[in-house]
């Protein structure tokens, strides 16, 4: 009996370690942001960073790794363990990644697993208050004077205000010199100070700087007004049919992920969204919660996303 018994202890001793190594999160999680810090993505994966950590009970550590269409940012989280130690929160330009870079090597579809589809937000056609302009039939009268002289700020080309531009220029029949910036923030900045005429971005930057009068709002770029900015028409019924444009974002997991740790995500993550304190936070930085924030929902919209805009994206690549 004696040495039944010496002989089961070291086993038992190795059970604990054997089961803490299947346990899931074991250490903290990283998310990847692909956009600059104080950015719309970036204010939307930290509040669901914040929500999931203590449901998780690690912390979410979050790594923003802007530039390239959010190119950088997605390669960098390619290069993580497949092990659901490393999330990845994209936007509008995730869908356009392969569009706008062709030679890519990551698929924006089948290299990533969606969690949840986290939030909608309508971006805001504005101007520089000094210039002669009240609505959006007068911003396209006077593009169509000024043409190229006229200055258009976004950053890099597949992110979403840079995108918004396209559209615009290709429905409403315009043309306009586009500023590249680094991050939004920068070319909202330059609106502001009168060294860009006009952009197209989040209202989470644009909305206070409308109410104080350093910007003039024209539009938001949904089909239909929005309740975020009830005071704005739509583009699409303001002088360009067809403009429907909004900000989404979708929490991801990389492809290869294993199933149960995909199901303890996508459980934490409905947890996080149907938090009271999450949909305020979210509503307080101009965000909406989609009605379906499933898996299945997230897919279906960006594999629409992905068609919708390989076009247009392949029309800004080719040379004018």
């Amino acid at each position: 009996m004696r040495r039944r018994s010496l002989l089961a202890a070291p086993l038992a001793c190795l059970a604990t370690p054997l089961r803490a190594q299947h346990r899931y999160p074991s250490r903290p999680v990283r998310l990847i942001i692909p956009v600059a810090v104080a950015g719309a993505t970036d204010i939307v994966g930290r509040i669901v960073a914040d929500a999931m950590a203590p449901l998780l009970g690690q912390p979410i550590v979050v790594e923003n790794m802007d530039g390239a269409g959010s190119t950088v940012g997605a390669a960098a989280f390619q290069r993580l363990p497949a092990d659901g130690h490393a999330l990845y929160i994209g936007t509008n330009n995730h869908a356009l990644m392969n569009a706008m870079y062709p030679r890519f090597a990551t698929n924006a579809v089948d290299d990533f697993i969606p969690i949840a589809l986290v939030s909608r937000q309508p971006f805001v056609l504005t101007v520089n208050p000094r210039l002669p302009i009240q609505s959006v039939s007068d911003l396209l009268a006077w593009l169509r004077v000024r043409k190229d002289a006229a200055n258009f700020g976004a950053t890099t080309p597949g992110a979403n205000n840079y995108m918004a531009g396209e559209l615009l220029r290709q429905l409403a029949d315009v043309e306009f010199t586009t500023i590249s910036y680094r991050s939004a923030p920068l070319s909202v900045q330059d609106v502001v100070a009168g060294r860009l005429d006009f952009t197209i971005d989040s209202p989470t930057m644009i909305a206070p700087l409308i109410r104080d009068g350093q910007l003039r709002g024209l539009a938001v770029s949904t089909a239909e007004p929005s309740a975020l900015l009830p005071s704005l028409p739509s583009l699409n019924q303001a002088g360009v049919p067809g403009f429907d444009m909004a900000a989404w974002s979708i929490l991801f997991a990389r492809a290869g992920t294993p199933p149960a740790i995909i199901a303890t995500l996508r459980e934490k993550a409905a947890r996080a969204l149907a938090m009271p304190v999450v949909r305020q936070r979210l509503a307080a930085a101009t965000f909406e919660l989609w009605p379906d924030n499933s898996p299945e929902a997230a897919t279906a919209l960006l594999r629409r996303e992905v068609d919708r805009w390989a076009p247009i994206a392949a029309a800004a690549r080719s040379p004018s």
